[in-house]
């Protein structure tokens, strides 16, 4: 079973915009916090170490980890068999919208009729409801969209809502499976900045496979 994982101080944000949360009992600066905008998505090709190492870690309990991570694969193939591909990763914390919606609004606003696309996702948690049902409903009007999503963890997968949402997401094309200890190495080697002039090796925690079999079961379970 996988282990209770409290968050070190250190390794999560000490808020949504990055200040101090010792001093929100001084009214002035909580007003400050209250009134700055909301955090916008960030996207780019490789993502920090800490955050790999904190936000994809496939625990049980994610205290702290409040942000949802997405890498993703877009492999666009034309008639003729010509493939175009695209990857990056998008990350989110109290956005307008969660990263699995800002992907089809910002990295794939679009569908060319005479492409396939083959996209998948290698996220840190399941997507909530909200998320499943928009991706449902871009998979329902997007025909040549296959959609594959790998999740280091399960979100809130003992509620009902979210169970059905899983379930729906099944039905209407969408894979979905846990990601198994190769996946957050190919994550590693292909998303996760690295020293200049070298690659450091893949370090995989203790749990990992104890948790990838936990979550696999869970998830079988779900969808079966």
């Amino acid at each position: 079973m996988a282990q209770k994982e409290e968050a070190a101080a250190a390794a999560a944000p000490a808020s949504q915009n990055g200040e101090d949360l010792d001093d929100l009992e001084n009214p002035e600066k909580l007003k400050e916090l209250i009134e700055l905008p909301p955090f916008e998505i960030v996207t780019g090709e490789r993502l920090p170490v800490n955050f790999f190492k904190f936000q994809f870690r496939n625990v049980e309990y994610s205290s702290g980890r409040n942000k949802t991570f997405l890498c993703y694969v877009v492999e666009a193939q034309g008639k003729g068999g010509q493939v175009q591909a695209t990857r990056g990763y998008l990350e989110d914390e109290h956005a307008a919208a969660h990263a699995e919606e800002a992907f089809f609004n910002t990295i794939l606003p679009s569908f060319d009729p005479a492409l396939r696309y083959n996209v998948t996702w290698y996220v840190s948690s399941s997507p909530c409801a909200a998320c499943a049902d928009r991706i449902i409903k871009t998979l329902g009007k997007t025909k040549n969209l296959r959609l594959l999503i790998l999740v280091g963890r399960l979100f809130m997968w003992e509620e009902p809502e979210i169970q059905a949402a899983l379930k729906k997401l099944k039905e209407a094309g969408c894979k979905l499976r846990i990601m198994k200890p190769q996946d957050f190495e190919y994550i590693w080697q292909n998303f996760v900045e690295q020293e200049e002039g070298e690659s450091k090796a893949f370090e995989p925690w203790e749990d990992i496979q104890e948790n990838f079999l936990y979550y696999e079961e869970k998830l079988a379970d779900i969808l079966k």
